[in-house]
């Protein structure tokens, strides 16, 4: 079992860390110039999806990371790769080393944050140490809730011909 905990602690960190670091980026770079290219790539509100984006990439990939609420956390990584995924990588392709970037890292993301969610965070996580229990039903649960809120963020918000109003 503490190869398994183990596995999991370094999964959690890592995509959880790498995830939150990407919605530091998304700040420190400027929050006006990714809101520019949500704009650009057809999203209807890209100031606030801007934000928010970053906003769920930092507090999921925190959440995620230390194993707190991590069927909610990954649902949120998974409905923000579900969202990066269809508006800007699927078209490119699979590999993400084709320009533009195919959709294969956001995919395999979303697949660890969903793996780890069913499987639960193990015993190195906050969920264990205050007594929240994870499980299949939690984490299955949290996989359906990223893909519904990534199909419905992109229902409302998305417009495939891009461009802004």
């Amino acid at each position: 079992m503490q190869r398994i905990d183990t596995a999991l602690l370094l999964l959690r960190i890592v995509f959880g860390l790498f995830l939150a670091w990407h919605g530091v980026n998304k700040v420190r770079s400027g929050i006006a110039g990714t809101a520019g290219w949500f704009g650009s790539i057809g999203m209807k509100w890209p100031g606030l999806q801007a934000r928010t984006a970053a906003a769920t990439e930092i507090i999921g990939g925190l959440m995620f990371a230390f194993g707190f609420l991590t069927p909610l956390a990954g649902s949120a990584i998974i409905a923000t790769m579900l969202v990066a995924i269809v508006t800007v990588h699927w078209r490119v392709g699979f590999f993400i080393f084709l320009p533009g970037g195919g959709w294969e890292y956001c995919a395999s993301i979303a697949f660890v944050a969903a793996a780890v969610s069913i499987a639960g965070p193990g015993r190195w996580s906050l969920d264990h140490a205050i007594g929240i229990l994870a499980g299949t039903t939690a984490g299955v649960s949290g996989v359906a809730l990223g893909v519904l809120a990534g199909v419905l963020h992109l229902s409302a918000t998305w417009r495939r011909s891009g461009g802004t109003s």
